[in-house]
């Protein structure tokens, strides 16, 4: 199997620079880098923590601004290193997928979204890094 980890969880949030402090100041987390999508109405920002590179978090503003209640984890992303070789084994398995193409980062990271079975959102995500 070629997924190999736990890329990142993405959270939506109202306001970028709060929960950037949040993250940073109150849970010891390290910004590692901020970008603009390529939907210019989104900023993504990604902390880890310093000892632990490994796994991030991902900071999501502006893709929502009704954002609910009851908890905004938008997605998990799992990292693969040749993104289109997962696709093509994960329609083996009949998985349905959400965007029609892969999505490639300004960084060159790229990534594609599918359903898992509660039609949760799962991201396969391939670094640039």
């Amino acid at each position: 199997m070629a997924i190999r980890k736990l890329e990142h969880v993405g959270i939506m949030v109202e306001n970028l620079e709060r929960s950037i402090a949040f993250y940073s100041d109150v849970l010891g987390m390290t910004l590692r880098d901020t970008l603009i999508h390529t939907d210019p109405t989104i900023t993504l920002a990604f902390l880890s923590f310093p000892d632990s590179k490994e796994t991030e978090v991902e900071l999501i503003h502006g893709y929502r601004s009704d954002l609910p209640k009851e908890g905004v984890v938008h997605h998990l992303a799992f990292a693969v290193d040749n993104i289109e070789e997962e696709i093509e084994r994960l329609k083996q398995s009949n998985v349905v997928f959400i965007d029609k193409e892969i999505t490639t980062l300004p960084n060159g990271s790229r990534y594609i979204f599918f359903h898992g079975p509660d039609q949760e959102s799962i991201e396969l995500f391939e670094s640039a890094k």
